[in-house]
């Protein structure tokens, strides 16, 4: 197939990616994890989609290995669906943070292709639960695609993967989010101890 391939485009792509992310913004992002993790906040993880199932997965990373209390409101599918159909798709995630009672000690962490847009009416579930979090004044981080949209713009610390191929915004940002998060559950200021593969000789 040669270089023209999409296979070669794609993982030249992921290189590219991994060259032009901004180390600083990801050890801000550490930092702002760490400081979660030592005022006992909570973290609650948003995601819609592809991101969604990735919210699920880095709770489970966050809580296991890390030591940090995380949720996302994705994993009850009842209340999501019973929420979107009642009252709404652009105040589930707001809705369900309420009734979670989030607080000042706490963050969220925003999984997004675009970071949301309320003028373009793009995730308004995200920009919402956005803007009850600073209400509140809990944290609001973002692992994010694109121009990373509201959550760039009002996030405390954001991580925005790259766009190095216009043809691949979303299938790079996705996966992104689960290097990246990786990355932060294995980091020795967050890692509660070794994961199972790790531990054994």
């Amino acid at each position: 197939m040669g270089l023209d391939s999409h296979s070669d485009k794609y993982l030249d792509a992921v290189v590219r990616v991994v060259q032009s992310l901004d180390r600083k913004a990801y050890e801000k992002l550490v930092d702002e994890l760490v400081a979660l993790k030592t005022r006992e906040g909570r973290l609650f993880i948003l995601g819609v989609g592809g991101s969604a199932a990735n919210a699920g997965h880095a709770v489970n990373d966050f809580r296991k290995l890390c030591g940090i209390e995380a949720y996302a409101p994705t994993d009850n599918v009842s209340e999501l669906t019973a929420r979107t159909n009642d009252e709404g798709w652009a105040t589930v995630f707001a809705a369900w943070l309420e009734v979670s009672r989030i607080r000042p000690a706490d963050a969220i962490l925003v999984l997004s292709v675009g970071g949301g847009d309320a003028a373009r009416n793009v995730s308004p579930n995200l920009v919402q639960a956005i803007d009850l979090a600073r209400r509140v004044g809990a944290r609001v981080l973002g692992l994010v695609g694109r121009d990373g949209g509201h959550t760039a713009r009002v996030g405390d610390a954001v991580v925005i993967v790259p766009t190095v191929d216009d043809a691949l915004i979303t299938p790079l940002s996705e996966a992104f989010q689960a290097v990246l998060w990786h990355g932060l559950v294995s980091h020795p200021r967050l890692a509660a101890g070794k994961a199972k593969w790790e531990s054994l000789r």
